[in-house]
C-alpha cells in the first residue's frame, strides 16, 4: 500500500477560530480522513521535532503532501534540503494551495513562485484541460467551488511538464491551477484550491484529484541509475 505523509503547518488552526470550526481537526487531519481509504497515512505539522519529518518517516513515506501559508520562514532550510533530495531519489510531493511559496516549492522550481491574490467569497472554476491525464481520472469537465481565495496569473513557475487544470474566477482571472512536473526520480503535483477559511477538502472531486494524484506521485519501483565513470558495455555475443 501507497505510504503518505501529510504535512501542515498547523498554525490556523491555532490562532483562527473559524478555521477551526471547518477543520475540527486540522486540515492535515481532513486530508488524511479520506486518504485513509485508500493510503496508509500519518500526518506532520510544524512545530513537532524536526517538523515532524525524521528520517524515520521520509524513509517510510512514498508521497508527501503540504500545506503551508503563513510560517514558511519557520521551515527549518535543513529540513527542506534532505525533503528535497527525498523528492530527487523518487518521493513524490504534492503541493496545495499556498503552498505555492513554500522553500521546498521554491528550491524545486527555481523561481519566485509567486502571483496574484484576493480574498473573496468568490466562485472558482476549475476546467480539466488533459482530460487523457490520470490525475482527472472520474472528474467531469470542471470542477466548481462556490467559495474560494483567488489566485491570479502571472504565476512565476517553470512551464509545467503538463497542465492538467485552469482556473477561472467570477472576477475575470485564470490561473493554471493543477500543474505536473518532475525533478530528478521524484514527480510533483501544485493543486490550487484550499484556503483555509473555506471546506474545500471536504469537496468530493478535490478529494479525488488529492487520491488521484497520489497514486500518480507514487515511486517507480526500479534499481537505481549508475552515475560517474563507467566501464564499456561487454558487446552483445549473437549465435552462429
Amino acid at each position: 500500500m501507497v505510504k503518505v505523509t501529510v504535512w501542515n503547518e498547523n498554525r490556523h488552526e491555532q490562532k483562527n477560530q473559524a478555521v477551526r470550526e471547518v477543520y475540527p481537526q486540522g486540515i492535515h487531519g481532513a486530508i488524511a480522513d479520506f486518504l485513509q481509504q485508500d493510503y496508509q497515512v500519518k500526518t506532520a505539522t510544524l512545530d513537532e521535532p524536526a517538523h515532524g519529518l525524521t528520517d524515520a518517516v521520509l524513509d517510510d513515506t512514498d508521497v508527501l503532501i503540504w500545506w503551508g501559508h503563513i510560517a514558511h520562514d519557520e521551515v527549518d532550510d535543513g529540513i527542506v534540503e534532505k525533503v528535497k533530495q527525498r523528492i530527487l531519489g523518487g518521493m513524490g510531493l504534492i503541493v496545495l494551495h499556498s503552498g505555492h511559496f513554500s522553500k521546498i516549492f521554491k528550491a524545486l522550481m527555481g523561481t519566485t513562485c509567486d502571483l496574484k491574490w484576493r480574498e473573496a467569497d468568490e466562485k472558482e472554476r476549475l476546467w480539466v484541460v488533459d482530460p487523457s491525464h490520470p490525475i482527472a481520472e472520474g472528474v467531469g469537465e470542471y470542477i466548481e467551488l462556490d467559495k474560494e481565495e483567488m489566485y491570479g496569473e502571472h504565476f512565476d513557475i517553470p512551464a509545467p511538464d503538463q497542465l492538467v487544470f485552469l482556473s477561472w474566477f467570477a472576477g475575470g482571472e485564470v490561473f493554471r491551477s493543477g500543474c505536473t512536473y518532475q525533478r530528478g526520480k521524484g514527480k510533483i503535483f501544485y493543486f490550487r484550491p484550499g484556503h483555509e477559511t473555506y471546506p474545500t477538502y471536504y469537496h468530493e472531486d478535490v478529494q479525488r484529484v488529492i487520491k488521484n494524484a497520489v497514486q500518480w506521485a507514487k515511486p517507480v519501483k526500479r534499481p537505481a541509475p549508475v552515475y560517474g565513470n563507467v566501464k564499456p558495455l561487454e558487446a552483445i555475443k549473437t549465435k552462429n
